[in-house]
């Protein structure tokens, strides 16, 4: 004889059948159910409401929430997201806080439960993380507007009509705020230069512009010298590149490359000018309206401060120490000390160098206030240096960066030049 398989519902609908009975007595039958007179009548009640299927288990949630978030509030919300979708909880509640003040909005994790509950939220893509050496501890710390500004092209794509756009941005890396995005035919130093003379005339001078190793902001040539990258020495800005393969070193201004990407370009315009339009609309609500989390959900423009160093009217001369021997370097990229002629350049090109001597047979080699290399004076070639972050020595006029930019490196002592 096998076993009888029973469940509540099967139950439920034997006591309803034993209770409907004439002569039933409803305390015994409760009794042997093993229930109370109370929960017997309650399912007495709810089959003559609603039959069989009336006594199916119910949900055992409150009908009302006590802390249930304000409809009002809830399509607030909602219609925030989808006006500004990239934006998250916290971003939303800073943003919406100034616009609508009251006392009663959720906290940033309800916000996430509520995008998620109308569908707003989409599951990110777990991504290992990689471990090994850090880098980046030589670079310039952002402790303040205008001291180091962050500058690459975003990924090219191409507009509707099939034409390729190269976007140029520029941040400042401590306040954030977008200084220049501008959609461009092709990356050369000709067609970026402008943008940077323009930021430089509203905003001033920073002190360092960081970049990656790709063009026009470096070249394969000595230290990665390129015709920008000097412009910007001869301006007193240091030019500051990541490690290759490193764009973490970057990475703050990587993070609003993805929201670029997120808010202009999917999908692309119809043109350049089109896309361009779309550019400069993500560029006022970023800095005007975006809160920062970094920024104690302030919005750049609220923390950004335009510099003190004002663009020049002419770019000032090169001017070295006496105790420096000065050659300027040839149309062929070379330079002539002691009747020898030594390739630097073809970069530096009509610059002139200055050289000063740190031992009997090795000079080291400056343009303006950067040490690029050292000269071997026995063989009369180029070596390079083994740290070239020297700053303390160089007294060239207007390109010393300010005291904290200051980087240890070997202070060799400087001999007399004899006459080469």
């Amino acid at each position: 004889m096998s076993w009888k398989e029973t469940c509540a519902m099967s139950e439920r609908m034997r006591f309803i059948g034993e209770m409907l009975q004439p002569q039933c007595n409803v305390t015994e039958l409760c009794r042997r159910y093993g229930i109370s007179r109370k929960t017997g009548y309650k399912w007495a009640e709810r089959y003559r409401d609603g039959g069989v299927a009336a006594l199916a288990e119910r949900s055992h949630a409150p009908l009302q929430q006590a802390q249930a978030v304000d409809v009002s509030l809830v399509q607030l919300l909602v219609q925030s997201r989808h006006q500004h979708p990239s934006w998250g909880p916290r971003k939303l509640l800073a943003w919406l806080l100034e616009r609508h003040p009251r006392a009663d909005w959720p906290a940033a994790s309800t916000v996430g439960q509520i995008l998620r509950r109308h569908g707003l939220v989409q599951p990110r893509k777990r991504h290992v993380s990689a471990t090994g050496a850090r880098y980046g501890s030589a670079l310039v710390e952002a402790y303040g507007p205008n001291v180091v500004w962050c500058t690459d092209f975003k990924g090219q794509f191409r507009t509707q009509d099939q034409i390729y756009c190269y976007p140029l941005t520029l941040t400042d890396a401590f306040s954030r705020y977008l200084l220049v995005c501008r959609g461009m035919l092709s990356p050369t130093t000709q067609g970026v230069r402008p943008w940077f003379e323009r930021a430089f005339r509203e905003h001033g001078l920073p002190y360092v512009i960081r970049s990656d190793n790709g063009s026009p902001f470096a070249t394969q040539g000595l230290v990665g010298l390129s015709r920008l990258a000097i412009w910007w020495i001869k301006l007193g800005i240091i030019p500051e590149r990541i490690v290759p393969g490193c764009p973490q070193q970057n990475g703050r201004h990587e993070r609003m490359h993805k929201t670029l990407k997120q808010e202009t370009t999917t999908p692309a315009a119809a043109n350049l000018r089109a896309q361009q339009r779309v550019f400069d609309r993500f560029v006022a609500e970023f800095n005007q309206e975006r809160p920062h989390e970094a920024l104690g959900q302030r919005p750049p423009a609220r923390v950004y401060a335009a510099s003190q160093r004002q663009y020049p009217p002419r770019i000032p001369r090169i001017e070295y120490p006496q105790d420096y021997l000065v050659r300027t370097v040839y149309p062929t990229g070379e330079i002539k000390i002691g009747g020898h002629r030594v390739f630097v350049s073809e970069t530096l090109a009509g610059e002139p160098l200055g050289l000063v001597q740190i031992d009997e047979t090795l000079w080291r080699l400056h343009f303006a206030s950067m040490p690029l290399a050292l000269l071997d004076a026995r063989v009369m070639r180029i070596r390079p240096l083994e740290n070239p972050a020297d700053h303390e020595n160089n007294k060239v006029r207007g390109a010393s960066p300010p005291e904290p930019l200051k980087t240890p490196y070997n202070r060799e002592k400087v001999l007399p030049i004899s006459p080469v």
